[in-house]
């Protein structure tokens, strides 16, 4: 199977092919948000996995679990009502688990697979790990990983093709790890990507659910149909994260952004109030960034802020935030920090700004001092307004006097740390 579509026509499906373009247009152009562009799919290139002829005869090992006998009109009528709800799903919320669990009751009530499950791809690892998975095995591969090309799955992920495997001990490419790691036997699978244009996003793969007269290819166009549906929920919800990322994090530095970062503030206050915690927030300024504007330009100045940005992030927990506060200002909030261990936050990144060569690798080998404030919850201030406003006091008053410091609210400019003041000399 190729590229992504809706279009699942073909003399067997009727009035579904009609119905499943409607419906993709529908949920295309009666989207209830703005600002999202979901571009229609393009129709699958019809790829289809070749059987020899020995895999295509019938598999008689393998009981069918569903009744696939009455009425053609019923089984039509009932495979509409399933497009119509999927399209109703998309058009009407933009949970993608909403959308997911409604592709995974049809995928249980039309196919009645062992197991089936939902891979969703990894790109940065290119691995494939399981979204959702339901059946007996499902709580054991919650942690297994498949690699793109190891097994079935991973050869349906690298080559966009559907597969079709009636017994597993036929087919070289079978990875029997998982069924290791289950304890389940898989007999037969089969596995359709989840494609949107020629982007692979993950596979839906069904486990015996091949029957003696094989897969039915009205079967398999209804999984394809059901795994388009998928990958346009996928997509809306890239599009969805990637526009609300936008509103809390800077473009330049990919840290959150000020707006951001009044409302974790204003979280943090609450909490620290009902736990009776205490945490701390420092400012940092660089001093004369603007000569490095000046010297090399502001495409230079903005890779340096980029850089430090990812600098102050590294070196900060996981559970500390970092801001950019707006031109060259940066904001970190530590909760559960003391003052005390505040002021030891904040001498380590005065001493990691000023010790670092920035922008080595482009060869332009950068050097630049801060000033730093901090202040401290409930010590200083118990409002967001008065500890903001503390914390900057404070780095005003070093960048006010002799900058290259580090000061605190209602303790002035602290003296230099022993290793500041040996790197100083």
């Amino acid at each position: 199977m190729g590229t992504l579509g809706l279009t699942v026509g073909c003399a067997d499906f009727s009035l579904v092919p009609i119905l499943a373009q409607t419906t993709r247009d529908t949920c295309l152009s009666s989207r209830p948000w703005e600002g999202i562009t979901v571009a229609p799919p393009t129709v699958r290139s019809g790829k289809r996995a070749h059987l020899n002829a020995e895999d295509s005869k019938p598999f008689p090992t393998v009981e069918r679990r569903r009744n696939s006998g009455g009425p053609a009109e019923a089984r039509q009528a009932g495979e509409v009502a399933v497009f119509q709800e999927l399209g109703k799903a998309l058009t009407s919320s933009l949970q993608l688990d909403q959308v997911l669990r409604t592709i995974m009751e049809k995928i249980d009530e039309f196919l009645r697979p062992d197991n089936w499950s939902l891979l969703l791809l990894d790109e940065a690892k290119q691995e494939l790990y399981f979204e959702l998975a339901v059946g007996k095995a499902s709580q054991a591969l919650k942690d297994v990983r498949v690699k793109v090309g190891q097994g079935i799955a991973g050869w349906v992920a690298q080559h966009g093709e559907v597969v079709i495997v009636p017994d597993t001990s036929k087919d070289t490419r079978f990875f029997g790890k998982v069924d290791e790691k289950t304890k389940m036997e898989t007999r037969s699978i089969v596995a359709v990507p989840v494609n949107f244009r020629d982007t692979c996003l993950g596979v839906i793969e069904l486990i015996n659910c091949v029957g003696p007269e094989g897969f039915d290819p009205r079967d398999l166009k209804l999984l394809e149909a059901l795994s388009d549906f998928a990958a346009i929920a996928l997509e809306n919800a890239r599009h969805v994260k990637r526009i609300h990322e936008l509103t809390i994090k800077d473009d330049c530095t990919s840290l959150y952004n000020a707006r951001h970062m009044g409302f974790i503030l204003d979280t943090e206050i609450y909490r620290s109030q009902r736990y009776n915690y205490e945490f701390s927030i420092v400012f940092i300024d660089l001093d004369h960034f603007k000569q490095v504007n000046d010297t090399h330009g502001h495409l230079v100045g903005s890779r340096l802020l980029a850089e430090m940005g990812e600098a102050l992030k590294t070196n900060c927990r996981l559970i500390d935030f970092a801001f950019r506060y707006g031109g060259d200002e940066f904001v970190i909030l530590l909760p559960q920090t003391s003052k005390d261990n505040a002021i030891n936050v904040a001498r380590r990144l005065h001493k990691l700004i000023r010790e670092t060569v920035w922008l080595a690798q482009e060869g332009l080998n950068i050097s630049i001092t801060p000033s730093v404030g901090l202040a401290a919850y409930p010590v200083d201030s118990k409002t967001k307004e008065g500890l903001l406003h503390l914390a900057d006091e404070a780095m005003y008053l070093v960048k006010n006097t002799n900058r290259d410091s580090v000061a605190a609210a209602n303790m002035g400019i602290l003296p230099a740390s022993t290793a500041t003041s040996e790197a100083a000399g």
